[in-house]
């Protein structure tokens, strides 16, 4: 097809020598506009701004919602797609793969997958002024949980669950998904070529999401590990009958019939068993009961006997106040020690090579003498998504377990934790970006911190509910009603947050 030749003549004015292009840009305003505004522009295809501008940015913004829409729910259509493959492919009457398959790859996933994209990304992306810039987003997971514990509280005294299952019922609903799920949903968004959130949307989109790790596993080893200890008198119930030896016979540390749940998200947890785990240490300390037989329960005084043989002279010369000692004694039995997992250390690494520059140009320099290694670590975080949402399906193909939790308490669980938290995050985020607290036209930095509401309760509160030996059919049931409700809930909110962060671009 033959060239316009008006087109031409307009590249030739703007390939011309350089004083000839100053004396364009030097002219006064009107004789600019007359530039912008010329007719050949319009010849030439381009969109024309002036006479009709206003209606050809209305038409702009009538495609760009529909596009919006598109950009959301595709991405998780893609997830969609990938579970439905995982259930299809761990269904009981097909079993095209076992389930010792899955706990394999879920231990992949933790042990290697994540712990690579953590690395790549985020050690990328960190630097001392990120560092300062990212606070917000600790903050955020910190804040969401708090909430979460408000809205997990007005269930249990609305919907009135079990007594046993009060405190399950507000630490379920206060402590969301803040790793797999997040950097799936990021993964998927930024999958397509003409993602909303420009070239760089994986790279920053992981790196904000890792960036939270290290603080959520700091609230599973010490607040949600405390908030699953089973209550004192249930687990008196327990204790003076027949159950508790046949619980621990079903569930044994090696048994590979263990639910994939158990192992879903963070394997092993579950083996890391402290001596008290099962039992509620933290009342046997902090309450005297005197009608309650107490002989089964460890006595926190005989803890300390080797202590004390050892520390006479601090004891003579400064008594512990009793409730310093109590608390001293919970933190010793807290397992923060187990705190250093896989993406824990990707974490912390990336957090030292990326923030010290020498190290940094040694390893994410395109010509760097480790870049390598990098590009098999980049290759391995791939398979990241595909098997996280494969080990969901798996998941979702056992089926939802018996509960003693109700109806009524599953259901207001469910509706506090993906419909209202969200609604409450939209909230934070928005005053928080009102106070110039967030970073300043970054919209995937607002994304991520709208979905840190917006997932479903933690995987993992099926691993620890088997270690701690406390609502494990439970945890279960709901987390499995959960996922198939999230499906909705989070492409809803998808589709919100797409349609508030993208009008600002």
């Amino acid at each position: 097809m033959p060239p316009n030749n008006e087109c031409v003549e307009e590249e030739e004015v703007w390939r011309g020598d350089r004083e000839d292009e100053q004396e364009v840009w030097s002219g006064d305003r009107e004789d600019e506009q007359e530039v912008w505004s010329s007719p050949s522009n319009k010849k030439c295809g381009e969109i024309d701004t002036s006479g009709a501008g206003k209606e050809a940015t209305e038409n702009w913004v009538v495609k760009s919602n529909g596009e919006t829409v598109l950009s959301a729910v595709l991405p998780l259509l893609k997830l969609l797609t990938l579970t439905i493959i995982g259930l299809v492919l761990a269904q009981r009457k097909i079993q095209i793969i076992p389930k010792d398959t899955f706990k394999l790859l879920s231990k992949l996933v933790f042990a290697l997958f994540l712990p690579c994209t953590i690395f790549v990304h985020l050690g990328e992306s960190i630097t001392l002024k990120n560092f300062a810039l990212w606070w917000f987003i600790p903050v955020n997971v910190l804040i969401s949980t708090a909430i979460g514990c408000a809205l997990g509280y007005l269930v249990s005294r609305i919907c009135k669950p079990p007594p046993e299952f009060v405190r399950f019922t507000v630490i379920v609903t206060a402590f969301g998904n803040t790793g797999n799920l997040p950097l799936a949903i990021v993964g998927s968004v930024c999958h397509s070529v003409d993602n909303p959130f420009g070239p760089d949307c994986h790279r920053t989109g992981v790196a904000y999401v890792s960036f939270a790790q290290w603080v959520a596993v700091l609230l599973v080893y010490t607040l949600v590990y405390h908030m699953m200890e089973p209550p004192l008198e249930y687990y008196e119930v327990v204790e003076e009958g027949v159950e508790n030896t046949e619980i621990v016979e079903e569930l044994p540390a090696a048994d590979i019939s263990r639910p994939l749940l158990v192992e879903a998200e963070w394997p092993g947890i579950e083996e890391k068993e402290t001596e008290n785990c099962k039992t509620p240490f933290i009342a046997r300390i902090f309450t005297s009961i005197s009608n309650i037989s107490q002989s089964s329960l460890p006595d926190p005084d005989l803890l300390e006997e080797g202590d004390r043989t050892r520390s006479t002279k601090s004891i003579r010369c400064l008594a512990e106040p009793r409730m310093v000692r109590r608390i001293r004694i919970v933190a010793e039995q807290t397992p923060v020690r187990h705190i250093l997992q896989p993406p824990t250390i990707a974490t912390l690494l990336a957090f030292m090579v990326g923030m010290i520059p020498p190290l940094k140009s040694f390893v994410f320099k395109e010509d760097a003498p480790l870049s390598f290694v990098l590009d098999s670590l980049e290759i391995l975080a791939g398979a990241m998504v595909p098997s996280v949402m494969l080990i969901l399906g798996g998941m979702l193909a056992e089926g939802p377990n018996d509960s003693k939790l109700g109806i009524r308490t599953t259901v207001g669980i469910i509706i506090a934790r993906l419909l209202v938290l969200p609604l409450a995050g939209i909230g934070v985020v928005w005053f928080a970006d009102s106070m110039g607290l967030l970073i300043p036209g970054d919209q995937m930095y607002r994304f991520v911190l709208l979905l840190q509401y917006t997932t479903p309760s933690a995987i993992l509160f099926g691993a620890i509910a088997s270690m701690r030996g406390y609502a494990v059919s439970e945890a279960s049931a709901l987390l499995f009603w959960q996922h198939v409700f999230a499906l909705f809930s989070i492409s809803m909110y998808i589709i919100l947050y797409f349609k508030l962060l993208l009008s600002y671009v």
